[in-house]
């Protein structure tokens, strides 16, 4: 959402958003923490393995990848923490 918008919503309004912005924050760690998990682990088993070329590292990019979009994802919420702030909703 904008800033203007969310200026123009009432406070419950915001308060239903608070309650999204909360299970947002949730997924987004529950997103990070899996993906990480699955870099760590693919870091590892590359590392024990038998063969360690640099090629097999490649796939390892997709997490990172996604663990970028989670974490901008994240900064977007800023604006309506900014807004029930100013209105001391938080």
């Amino acid at each position: 959402m904008e800033e203007k918008n969310l200026s123009e919503l009432s406070d419950e309004q915001l308060l239903l958003e608070k309650k999204k912005l909360k299970r947002s924050k949730l997924l987004h760690a529950l997103a990070i923490g899996f993906l990480a998990g699955v870099l760590v682990f693919g870091l590892v088993s590359w590392g024990i393995g038998p063969e360690r070329r640099f090629g097999s590292l490649l796939p390892l990019l997709i997490p990172v990848v996604f663990i970028r979009m989670a974490v901008k994802g994240n900064r977007r919420n800023a604006a309506l923490e900014k807004a029930l702030k100013d209105r001391n909703l938080l």
